[in-house]
């Protein structure tokens, strides 16, 4: 089944107020701050549609709060693929694919990245496989959206600031619409 954007304003509606794994952000201001990020960078639009929607599987894998804290990896970057696979194009859902991954190749490459994490992020980092080593990190690197991802990574990470403001979710969904529409 698709989600149509409608589906998506209504998924940040009912469940956006849960808080973000432990973070001083609920799951949407840490998907507005995302996608904020990403324009504020000129991502273009399928990037900063990327960064809104990336852990969107929360929201449809509903797994309680800080789930990492009791063991569970969620799979979302995963799990939102199939729902918008219909509506997005790889330019949207690869990054959103291969962020977790994108965490696990900044480990290896960037030294003071894992300093950068938060105490979540470690959690889920061990949980999702840990620091890739070298191979992996060339795999990873050769993959198209690998450049993407990372800085999706990256605007992840930052995304996470409490009352910070932001433009109104009915500006990312317009963002959502011409996406999809070019799609």
């Amino acid at each position: 089944m698709a989600l149509s954007i409608p589906d998506i304003r209504k998924l940040f509606d009912e469940f956006g107020a849960m808080a973000y794994s432990g973070e001083p952000v609920t799951q949407l201001e840490h998907a507005l701050q995302s996608a904020q990020l990403a324009e504020q960078e000129s991502a273009g639009d399928p990037l900063v549609a990327a960064s809104l929607l990336h852990d969107l599987g929360h929201l449809l894998n509903r797994q309680g709060e800080t789930p990492t804290a009791r063991g569970i990896d969620d799979l979302h970057q995963y799990y939102a693929l199939p729902f918008l696979r219909p509506v997005f194009d790889d330019a949207v859902l690869e990054p959103i694919r291969l962020h977790v991954d994108a965490k696990r190749c900044l480990c290896a490459i960037d030294a003071e990245y894992f300093g950068r994490l938060s105490a979540d992020s470690v959690r889920s980092l061990a949980l999702q496989g840990g620091v890739y080593s070298a191979p992996q990190v060339q795999a990873f690197m050769a993959q198209p959206f690998a450049a993407d991802a990372m800085r999706l990574r990256r605007w992840d990470d930052q995304a996470k600031r409490a009352g910070l403001p932001t433009p109104p979710l009915s500006h990312y969904l317009a963002v959502l619409e011409r996406v999809a529409r070019a799609a």
